[in-house]
């Protein structure tokens, strides 16, 4: 390893190593990359207590640092939090290998015969904050797809993530694959950062995961292609056609569960006709604890402002309004929403059908709560992140989705005219 003093040399030697380790995963056996993050799995949870330690040393940083209550959730890792890595590692060693799948197959009147068939992405770069599992997500799913990858997490995880990169390390070790494909940057200076972004050379996409700083700052300055994953400014409307009782647990849940969640709900809109309904909720959330900025009409902890629309407050607070009807309600989450998530609570089908014809968010769902926007619970095992632009990804990314294709023509002695 180059010194880390030296940080263009550093990403150099690197990205160097992870290009080489890509070229052999391209055609590793789907049976050593699943026996990989098998191993890695086992190493995590042979290592947990050391894990934890770790871990407590990242929540004493944070802590100093002034974190908030949700940030600090998003950084820790208990027992049950470590055999949820485990098990999502498990997960997508499982997963049929999407290497060499054909996609289609076709045959043409000149006597060639086409097919699309998968194939890594190469070297992706993944940069991510507080939560130290994205360690162990995203190596799992590069590793699936065959990719090397470069993990360069935030300060606050620095020393979990460096006790689970040697977790996915004891994996690819055990499995006969090279150690250079799942690499971490050593080191908590931002420069290195910087570094990614240009390595045009050596890195084929760039997947940041994190606030709406990080994710401004990658697509502003990066000259890799990026996978964008911006803020999750999520909506739920409550229509008038709403089931009283799948309205007030799926909101709770959507809220409460997890508030410094990407899928978290930050805003809640409520039809006219639904106002003792949503008013109704928003009482539960308070007692709750949540903090309501509550707009005109409705009852809440403080009087909404304009900039509590199109706000992500990871924390235990959500603005909500009252609205006219269904399109109004589109209307709000076109303007405001970040195509993260935004969903309908409604026993209304056209209201449904309505509500998922006219937006266009990469995720959109009916009576069910926000927070099941994420990999693992779409079957993906786990996920590198959220992305909300149109290109090549769209929604959780997967292995499948850390794919590209390619085109292998058969002939058979075939001339073209």
């Amino acid at each position: 390893m180059k010194d880390q003093d030296n940080i263009p040399a550093l990403m150099e030697d690197i990205g160097a190593r992870a290009k080489a380790a890509a070229s052999e995963l391209a055609f590793a056996p789907a049976e050593a990359k699943r026996a990989a993050l098998e191993a890695a799995a086992d190493a995590c949870w042979a290592r947990r207590a050391e894990i934890i330690e770790a871990n407590g040393r990242d929540m004493e940083f944070g802590r100093d640092k002034g974190l908030s209550p949700a940030m600090m959730d998003r950084l820790m890792l208990d027992e049950d939090r470590i055999q949820g890595m485990c098990e999502g590692l498990r997960a997508v060693a499982a997963q049929d290998d999407p290497v060499g799948a054909v996609m289609e197959e076709w045959d043409m009147p000149s006597g060639l015969h086409i097919q699309r068939v998968r194939t890594p992405l190469g070297v992706v770069g993944v940069i991510y904050e507080s939560r130290p599992n994205v360690t162990a997500d995203a190596g799992a799913l590069c590793l699936k797809a065959g990719n090397a990858v470069i993990l360069r997490g935030g300060s606050e995880s620095f020393h979990s993530a460096g006790v689970i990169h040697d977790c996915l390390q004891d994996g690819l070790r055990a499995a006969g694959l090279p150690e250079d494909a799942i690499q971490r940057v050593p080191t908590r200076d931002r420069a290195a950062v910087s570094e990614m972004l240009t390595m045009t050379d050596h890195i084929d996409v760039i997947v940041p995961r994190g606030g709406k700083g990080l994710v401004g700052l990658v697509q502003r300055e990066a000259r890799v292609p990026v996978f964008a994953h911006l803020e999750g400014i999520v909506h739920v409307f409550i229509d008038k056609a709403a089931d009283p009782e799948k309205t007030h647990a799926v909101v709770m849940n959507a809220k409460t569960r997890r508030t410094g969640i990407c899928g978290a709900a930050e805003c809640l809109l409520i039809h006219k006709d639904a106002i003792e309904l949503g008013q109704g909720v928003l009482n539960a959330l308070m007692e709750a604890g949540v903090t309501v900025h509550a707009g005109p009409g409705l009852t809440g902890s403080k009087a909404a402002s304009d900039d509590d629309w199109g706000k992500e407050f990871l924390d235990s607070i959500i603005a909500a309004r009252i609205v006219d009807d269904l399109d109004a309600a589109i209307h709000h989450i076109q303007e405001f929403s970040s195509s993260h998530t935004d969903a309908i609570l409604t026993e209304d089908d056209f209201a449904a059908e309505r509500f998922f014809a006219r937006l266009d968010s990469a995720i959109l769902m009916r009576n069910a709560s926000t927070q099941f926007a994420d990999g693992g619970e779409f079957g993906m095992g786990a996920e590198i992140g959220i992305a909300t632009g149109k290109m090549h990804a769209r929604g959780p990314v997967g292995a499948t989705q850390l794919t590209s294709f390619k085109y292998l023509v058969t002939g058979d002695g075939t001339t073209r005219p």
